[in-house]
């Protein structure tokens, strides 16, 4: 849905003093407030773009530079990669980490409490996505907008064919300094180092980020949790249906040359992703369904 259907999504979807919708540049936004948190969400990608609980200071990450256009991806929050991660296989023309994060959603259903509000979300068809992949799979993502931010990619194959497909759902979190947190759950894992040319090696302890970082944890099933000394905070990530976890910062000079991202920000976010990439892409099988979901809480 555009921003023309707004009329359309407050008299199906609008809930007075806990959800509404609105626009920027064009795009349509999600507004979410109940009595344990706020939160918005771009109708575009289904892209989460701010998730505060209450009492607290904001935990998800959105570039203060992020643009916002039909078509244009979303730097910060949490896109949905899918149904690749990364370049395409495919070869050149086609979008990296996928056309779920750059395409509409359909809002489905909105169910209020007073704690929580749930709310679920269907990748809308166009001619563009079915010319990049199969119509038969379609992606869902269900979400849950409390104390706790649950979210879950749901991808259902009716096709006669078995598909493969990456994912991730791609958190960038708010951080005090990055050079400051410690980053638990990952000792033990093997990983894919993707900025020292794909180099393999076992992560060795917590980790500690002091320059640009981009990896990839295999087998990486458990928690994980961002140990922020400066906002005195600890941010738990759980997660299921997930083999791999992606930690990402781009450090200072790549951060310098991404229009969207600005010179120091690098400093005040990291991502921690959910994901199946790399070894541990998923196959799922005719009339089946994988789920993909994360469980993000804050501990003092």
């Amino acid at each position: 849905m555009h921003a023309v259907d707004i009329p359309e999504l407050n008299a199906r979807f609008a809930i007075p003093g806990q959800v509404s919708f609105r626009t920027v540049n064009g795009m349509t936004v999600v507004e979410i407030a109940n009595a344990t948190a706020t939160a918005s969400l771009a109708m575009q990608g289904a892209h989460l773009l701010h998730w505060t609980p209450r009492g607290m200071s904001p935990v998800i990450w959105l570039s203060p530079q992020a643009r916002f256009a039909p078509g244009t991806p979303i730097r910060g929050g949490v896109p949905i990669c899918w149904p690749w991660f990364g370049p395409p296989a495919g070869g050149s023309g086609l979008p990296s980490h996928g056309f779920a994060r750059i395409s509409p959603w359909e809002l489905l259903e909105v169910r209020p409490s007073p704690e929580v509000t749930h709310l679920a979300f269907r990748l809308a068809p166009s001619a563009g996505a079915q010319a990049q992949w199969p119509p038969t799979a379609v992606p869902e993502l269900h979400m849950t907008i409390g104390a706790r931010l649950e979210m879950e990619l749901v991808t259902s194959n009716t096709g006669s064919k078995a598909i493969t497909i990456g994912q991730a759902l791609h958190a960038y979190f708010v951080v005090g300094d990055v050079r400051q947190v410690r980053i638990e759950g990952l000792d033990g894992c093997p990983y894919i180092d993707k900025v020292d040319g794909g180099r393999r090696g076992i992560q060795d302890g917590t980790l500690i980020i002091g320059r640009e970082t981009d990896r990839i944890y295999l087998d990486a099933t458990v928690d994980c949790i961002i140990d922020d000394p400066v906002l005195t905070r600890r941010i738990r990530i759980g997660k299921h249906g997930s083999r791999s976890t992606v930690v990402w910062n781009p450090w200072a000079d790549k951060a310098a040359s991404m229009g969207d991202l600005g010179e120091n920000n690098y400093l005040r976010m990291v991502c921690v992703e959910a994901a199946n990439v790399a070894d541990d892409l998923v196959t799922v099988a005719p009339d089946s369904s994988c789920r993909l979901g994360v469980v993000c809480s804050v501990e003092a």
